[in-house]
């Protein structure tokens, strides 16, 4: 919450190292990317001509660096096409661009914290400034006091200065579960846990919709192709993602929570690749590739692993059709998106509990299976 004096400073630091940054990946570019220590030699003199302090300089250089690194990385695995496609061409045809307003990294000797006033004094090309106020919640200074650790990222968005510090959480020891919770990711129902007989069902209808209502605002402004409708498709894609990211936050916390208070392991399905593997009509894509269920996944990992809760992996193959009384498999059992009927023993489920019940089966499978030992017996 800096006042005027200082936003103006950050404003100007952060132009001048970004603006360094594109010079030093003209450097990099034509000198065909070489390692940090000799694209240091080429360009720290200047660098320290143009107003940066040594450790400014030093995080200049390797940000760039660490950028064209990411970019090989990005087409090692191919994310920017196949070799002679037209995004990959682009990629590598020019230097690596950064914004003006990009992240700058700071370490502890450039900038430091008071907790208990919640200032930072922080290096810019002004100066060391003094007693900038930053806020936060309650628990996350908490967090920050425990566990902040390595560099802090300072970032302007919106008008806006944000400090990014990374805290080293250590992991929870790990009980042993009384059982596991299963977990169905889907588009119609976001996440069903299998946590009692009801089970908790997070409800996909009012985000679908939200989604719907942002694919249609956004088809709009595709259509204006001007530089106003550009700047509002970004701001509505931040929009969106931090709404996703909200409703993801909480079902994860709600799942992992509940696991805890219960003393049971979570089972989730393994679905890297799925947009890879499975095919849709038309209508469907939308809304599987703005599902964020990676994001998701991810979240209740973190979380799990702070609360000590036992996690596990599962194949997801066949469900969605596999009866979790009787364990019959069949195409129709399936009777339409929120109804099983087992054709075998004739139970009748809504069809994202029962998927919930048979991961949880599985998972408890493989966690039994981690715990026998595989050494021969002597004889």
């Amino acid at each position: 919450m800096p006042d005027t004096v200082q936003v103006s400073a950050l404003e100007r630091t952060l132009t001048t190292v970004n603006d360094a940054a594109n010079w030093v990946s003209a450097v990099a570019f034509e000198r065909g990317v070489p390692r940090e220590y000799e694209l240091r030699k080429h360009t720290y003199g200047e660098l320290k001509v143009r107003g940066l302090g040594a450790q400014a300089a030093q995080h200049t250089i390797k940000k760039v660096r660490d950028a064209y690194t990411a970019l090989k990385t990005d087409i090692r695995a191919g994310n920017l096409g196949k070799e002679g496609s037209k995004r990959r061409r682009k990629a590598e045809s020019k230097p690596v661009a950064f914004r003006l307003e990009a992240a700058q990294p700071y370490d502890d000797r450039c900038l430091s914290w008071q907790y208990d006033r919640q200032t930072v004094f922080i290096r810019t090309v002004d100066g060391r400034m003094r007693n900038v106020p930053f806020v936060c919640s309650a628990d996350a200074l908490k967090l920050l006091q425990a566990h902040r650790k390595g560099e802090s990222d300072l970032i302007a968005r919106d008008g806006v200065f944000y400090l990014v510090a990374t805290c080293d959480v250590p992991e929870a020891e790990r009980y042993e579960p009384d059982g596991f919770i299963g977990v169905d990711f889907g588009t119609a129902n976001i996440a069903t846990a299998s946590t009692a007989s009801t089970g908790y069902l997070a409800a996909g209808r009012e985000l679908n919709r939200y989604r719907k209502r942002q694919l249609a605002l956004r088809a709009k402004l595709q259509k204006k192709r001007t530089k106003s409708a550009k700047r509002r498709l970004k701001a509505r894609a931040r929009k969106e993602a931090r709404h996703a990211a909200n409703q993801n936050h909480t079902i994860s916390k709600t799942i992992v929570t509940e696991a805890e208070r219960t003393g049971r392991g979570l089972a989730l399905e393994e679905l890297k690749g799925i947009r890879n593997r499975v095919r849709l009509r038309k209508p469907q894509r939308g809304a599987l590739h703005s599902w964020a269920f990676a994001q998701l996944g991810d979240f209740i990992v973190y979380k799990a692993r702070r609360a000590g809760v036992p996690l596990v992996f599962v194949d997801p193959a066949y469900t969605s059709q596999t009866c979790a009384e009787c364990g019959h498999v069949g195409r129709r059992n399936r009777v339409d998106q929120g109804l099983f009927i087992c054709r075998r023993c004739g139970v009748v489920a809504h069809a994202d509990r029962n998927a919930s019940h048979d991961i949880a089966t599985r998972g408890e499978s493989v966690w039994n299976a981690g715990r026998e030992s595989r050494v021969p017996t002597t004889p």
